[in-house]
C-alpha cells in the first residue's frame, strides 16, 4: 500500500522561500515520475488542482508556466522523497500542496500540506 505524506509547508512574506517534501512508502516510488500538485482556496478562481513540477525516475523535470525559474523539483530515491524548493513565492502560490505519480492515482493523494504567502 502506497501512502505519501507531505510536510514543509508554513506562513511566509512574499519574496520568501520553503521547501516541501513529500515521503513516500512502498515499492513504486523509484520507478514512476512523481509530481507535485497545489489546489487554491475555495474562493479563488479556478479551484482546479493544478500540477506545477514533476520529475521523471532519472531526474528530468518540467514545470508549469507559473511558477518556472522560482520553483525546484528534485528527488532522493533512496530515501523515496521527492522535494519542492519554492523561492520568490509570490501570494497567488497561496495554496494546498499535495505530491502524487505524474499521473495522480486518487488513492494515493494524502493530506497535502498548506502554503500560505501574505503580501
Amino acid at each position: 500500500q502506497v501512502q505519501l505524506v507531505e510536510s514543509g509547508g508554513g506562513l511566509v512574506q512574499a519574496g520568501g522561500s520553503l521547501r516541501l517534501s513529500c515521503a513516500a512508502s512502498g515499492s513504486i516510488f523509484s520507478s514512476v515520475t512523481m509530481g507535485w500538485y497545489r489546489q487554491a482556496p475555495r474562493q479563488a478562481p479556478g479551484n482546479q488542482r493544478e500540477l506545477v513540477a514533476r520529475i521523471t525516475r532519472g531526474g528530468s523535470t518540467i514545470y508549469s508556466d507559473s511558477v518556472k525559474g522560482r520553483f525546484t523539483i528534485s528527488r532522493d530515491n533512496a530515501k523515496n522523497t521527492v522535494y519542492l524548493q519554492m523561492n520568490s513565492l509570490k501570494p497567488e502560490d497561496t495554496a494546498v500542496y499535495y505530491c502524487n505519480t505524474f499521473a495522480p492515482i486518487n488513492a494515493y493523494w494524502g493530506q497535502g500540506t498548506q502554503v500560505t504567502v501574505s503580501s
